[in-house]
C-alpha cells in the first residue's frame, strides 16, 4: 500500500525527467513546491503537487511534514567507506606538522591502510564498513560510490571489491563500485612502477572483469603518484572490459588529468582543488562532471576546488564525500553541502543541486536517483522542521534531518 506525505512545507528539487544535470546559471535554481504532498508507491515516487490538489487516495500509512522540507536523498559520487581501521596517528602528525606528502613518503599514508586491510579478514572487513554504510544512509545519503584502492594486491583488491559487492546485496541504499587498484605505487615496485602498472593490466583488470565487481574505473592522477601516461594505460584497459574512467586529477597540481579525462570521456573528474584556466575551458561542452571535495580541502588545509570560477564558467559541478581514513574520515554529505556554500561560496541552491541530481549523474544513476520526479526510486529525506532550505548549510553543526526514505521505506 502506498505512503503519502501531506502538509510538506516545501518540497525541493522537483525536475523534469529529461534533466540529467544542471550548469553555470541553472545552478543557481532550485524547483520547489510549498504546502505540498508527495505519494510512494512500491519503492517510487509515484505523485506529488500542492495540497489543494490533493485527491483521495488509499494508502498504508500518512505522514504529517507540517513546518519540515522534503528533498532527494543526497548522492555521494566519491567514497572510499570499504577500509582498514583508521590513520588518526597521522592526523595527529599533521597537526605536529608534517604535511601528507612526507607522512606518505615514511611509509604513511595509502600504503599504511594498504598494510592494515591486506591483514583483515574479509568478514571483518564487511563489518568495519557496513557500520560506516548505516551511518552515513542515517546522514541522508540514498546512494554511494566506493572505490577500492585501499589493497594494492590482486588478492587484497578483489577482497574490497567483493565487499562492495556484498554490501550492496545487503543494502537498500545504491552502491556503484569501482576499481582504483591505481591509488598508489605499492613499496615493493617503488622501482618498478611499469611493473605495478602492468599487474593492474595483466592480472587486475581480467579477474575483476570475470566476477564482475566493477563499473568504473579510476587512477590518482598525480605527480608522485601515477603520471599522465600511466593513466591513459590503465583507463585504456579498464575500457576495453567496458569501465567508465573516473579520475582522481588536480588536487595538488595541474598535469593534464582533466584533458585525459575529456579525450576519454570521463563520467567524472574529482578533486580539482588546483584549477587552470585551461582546465576549465576543457571542461566546457565535454560530458564529464567535475566533482569538488570540500571536506577533504578542510581536513588536510589544502585548497578548496574554486567553484565559483567553474560554475560562472558555465560549467555544471557535482559535491561529494571522498569519505576514507586518511584525508576525509567522514560521510556527511550535510557537512560538506555546508562547507561549500562557507568556503567554496556555492548558494544552498547550487550545493543542493551538487549533491543531489548533478551527483546523481557522476554516479550514472540519473534516471533513477537525484531529484523529486515522477518513476524515480523513492529515495527521501524529511527534515525537522525548519525555517527554510538555507537553513540546512546554515546550521552546520546540527543534525536536521527527521526521517531518511530508501526505496519507499524508512531506514
Amino acid at each position: 500500500m502506498p505512503t503519502l506525505i501531506t502538509n510538506i512545507k516545501e518540497l525541493l528539487q522537483i525536475r523534469d525527467g529529461s534533466v540529467s544535470r544542471v550548469s553555470g546559471s541553472e545552478m543557481k535554481t532550485l524547483p520547489t513546491l510549498k504546502n505540498a504532498f508527495l505519494l510512494i508507491d512500491d519503492g517510487l515516487i509515484k505523485d506529488f503537487g500542492k495540497m489543494d490538489d490533493l485527491y483521495k487516495i488509499p494508502v498504508n500509512e500518512v505522514i504529517n511534514a507540517q513546518g519540515k522540507m522534503v528533498l532527494p536523498t543526497w548522492c555521494d559520487s566519491h567514497t572510499h567507506i570499504v577500509y582498514a581501521g583508521n590513520r588518526e596517528g597521522e592526523f595527529v602528525d599533521r597537526i605536529n606538522g608534517l604535511t601528507y606528502e612526507e607522512i606518505a613518503a615514511k611509509g604513511g599514508g595509502i600504503l599504511n591502510s594498504a598494510k592494515k586491510l591486506q591483514q583483515t579478514s574479509e568478514d571483518d572487513l564487511h563489518k568495519q564498513s557496513a557500520k560506516r554504510l548505516e551511518e552515513v544512509m542515517a546522514l541522508g545519503t540514498g546512494a554511494v560510490e566506493i572505490k577500492s584502492g585501499y589493497g594494492l594486491t590482486t588478492e587484497a583488491e578483489l577482497k574490497i571489491l567483493r565487499v562492495i559487492k556484498k554490501l550492496a546485496e545487503n543494502y537498500p541504499i545504491t552502491i556503484k563500485a569501482t576499481f582504483l587498484g591505481a591509488h598508489a605505487f605499492p613499496s615493493e615496485f617503488k622501482n618498478n612502477e611499469e611493473g605495478y602498472v602492468d599487474l593492474i593490466i595483466n592480472k587486475m583488470l581480467p579477474k575483476i572483469a570475470s566476477e564482475n565487481l566493477a563499473e568504473f574505473i579510476d587512477v590518482f592522477c598525480e605527480k608522485g603518484y601515477f603520471s599522465i601516461d600511466q593513466t591513459e594505460r590503465i583507463i585504456v584497459a579498464g575500457k576495453t572490459y567496458g569501465l567508465i574512467p573516473k579520475i582522481h586529477v588536480n588536487q595538488f597540481n595541474s598535469i593534464g588529468g582533466i584533458q585525459l579525462g575529456v579525450k576519454y570521456n570521463a563520467l567524472s573528474v574529482d578533486h580539482l582543488e588546483v584549477m587552470t584556466t585551461e582546465d576549465i575551458q576543457t571542461l566546457k561542452n565535454s560530458t564529464t562532471m567535475p566533482v569538488a571535495l570540500p571536506s577533504c580541502s578542510y581536513f588536510l588545509g589544502i585548497p578548496y576546488a574554486p567553484a565559483r570560477e567553474m560554475i560562472d564558467s558555465g560549467l555544471s559541478l557535482a559535491l561529494a564525500t571522498d569519505y576514507n581514513p586518511g584525508s576525509t574520515p567522514s560521510g556527511n554529505m550535510n557537512f560538506v553541502i555546508s562547507t561549500a556554500c562557507i568556503k567554496m561560496k556555492m548558494t544552498p541552491e547550487e550545493a543542493i543541486n551538487a549533491a543531489t541530481i548533478n551527483a546523481a549523474y557522476a554516479m550514472n544513476i540519473s534516471d533513477t536517483h537525484g531529484s523529486i520526479t515522477k518513476g524515480k526510486k523513492a529515495n527521501i529525506i524529511i527534515t525537522k522542521e525548519i525555517s527554510s532550505y538555507g537553513f540546512l548549510p546554515y546550521a552546520f553543526g546540527s543534525n536536521l534531518i527527521d526521517m531518511v526514505f530508501i526505496d519507499g521505506k524508512q531506514i
